[in-house]
């Protein structure tokens, strides 16, 4: 039988982020920092209201579009977080992992040729979610010397008359990258002059540093009637397995995203959708306490970068870095593949996530100090055996 599957399939390139993870997972006695999955628990009374659920039988189908109290929940966080109001009976849903978000708003959005530019690098999902809605991917390549934030001079330049859509993740994975609100502003006349919508990924919000506030793009002026915003609960409250996302955006398109979901999904997992609630509603303290974690590592490994001599700008969100290896004259590829033969550590090489990626390697810091510590010994020995063979 011929043409057993789809073109468009077949051309999609499997993750180069679990490539390294699986292959890790082979070797004895290797460290790991390539998944960006936090090391905390589930904090326990949120784990204790889906048991709960459990006990008390609360195991059929919900609503498609997510339990009421918990999309109202959603929708009082978020006009807590992030000053934007939305209706939890038409502008929220409830996903299965932001992930899915992702694929419905392309779904909804896009016809056959439609262009969105997106940011790069990025989370592996984007440009495969536009490509399988039948749109072009158009990436922005985002530099080094701009702490990879997006530019007004860089969108412009990207948007042709059949430009749709702008993809955003900021906080950024995998380069911690933030775009502050002033920031943002630069981007909207550009935004409204060619009337795009924009899908903003903000499964990061919670994990800012510095002290910096996380803005999102859908709380300044004219773009919330603009603006699919798609987050989660998996980095901010340490649920990666409970598979809990959620969209809020216009009315019109959440419903449609809803239909969407409707006929692939049914709903997201019940139990999972009581923890969530409890996440919401008094999860404050965990997150706090989460992101004061990540900072500690996150400065920890900025200073052992500085001592080693790793080029790595400073990230101010998420919990990743991206450092920079091109003085050693191989692929971020050659390097994550020797740095795993020859140490037995894992990261991902920077071009897993866009070709704006090579000559960087993206370090997860979601870890304990101590598999840090010891990951930083591994790298230092790794970067001087390098050294030392170009003298």
């Amino acid at each position: 039988m011929k043409n057993r599957i789809s073109n468009k399939v077949a051309a999609l390139k499997p993750s180069g982020i679990r490539k390294f993870f699986d292959l890790a997972r082979q070797i004895p006695g290797v460290v790991s920092l390539g998944v960006g999955e936090p090391d905390f628990d589930t904090p326990w009374h949120i784990r204790e209201e889906g048991i709960k659920a459990l006990q008390q039988g609360k195991t059929f189908y919900t609503a498609n579009a997510g339990l009421d109290e918990l999309r109202k929940a959603i929708a009082d966080y978020t006009k807590r977080k992030i000053g934007v109001e939305y209706d939890p009976k038409t502008e929220v849903y409830v996903t299965v992992g932001g992930s899915e978000a992702i694929d419905g708003a392309m779904r909804v959005i896009l016809d056959p040729g439609d262009e969105v530019v997106y940011t790069e690098p990025c989370f592996v999902s984007y440009m495969p979610c536009i490509a399988l809605a039948d749109g072009v991917p158009v990436p922005i390549r985002l530099k080094n010397e701009n702490k990879f934030k997006l530019t007004p001079e860089e969108l412009e330049a990207a948007i042709t008359p059949k430009t749709k859509a702008l993809m955003i993740s900021f906080p950024n994975n995998p380069t911690g990258a933030v775009m502050t609100k002033e920031d943002l502003e630069k981007l909207v006349p550009i935004i409204e002059k060619h009337d795009l919508l924009v899908v903003s990924d903000e499964i990061y919000s919670e994990l800012t540093y510095n002290g910096l506030v996380h803005t999102s793009i859908a709380s300044l002026p004219g773009m919330r009637e603009r603006t699919i915003v798609i987050n989660g609960f998996s980095k901010a409250f340490a649920m990666t397995g409970w598979r809990m996302g959620y969209a809020t955006g216009p009315a019109d398109i959440v419903k449609q995203m809803i239909k969407v979901h409707q006929f692939a999904i049914m709903c997201a997992p019940t139990v999972s959708q009581y923890a969530a609630v409890e996440a919401m509603q008094n999860g404050e303290e965990d997150v706090r306490n989460m992101r004061e974690s990540y900072d500690q590592r996150r400065r920890y490994l900025l200073n052992e970068f500085e001592k080693m001599g790793l080029p790595c700008f400073e990230p101010e969100g998420a919990f990743y870095m991206f450092p920079d290896i091109r003085e050693f004259g191989m692929t971020s590829e050659e390097f994550a593949t020797e740095l795993l033969k020859s140490e037995k550590l894992a990261v991902v090489p920077g071009d897993a996530f866009g070709e704006s990626g090579e000559g960087f390697i993206r370090i997860s810091y979601a870890y304990s100090l101590k598999e840090l510590r010891e990951a930083i010994r591994r790298l230092g020995a790794f970067v001087e055996k390098l050294r030392s063979e170009k003298e």
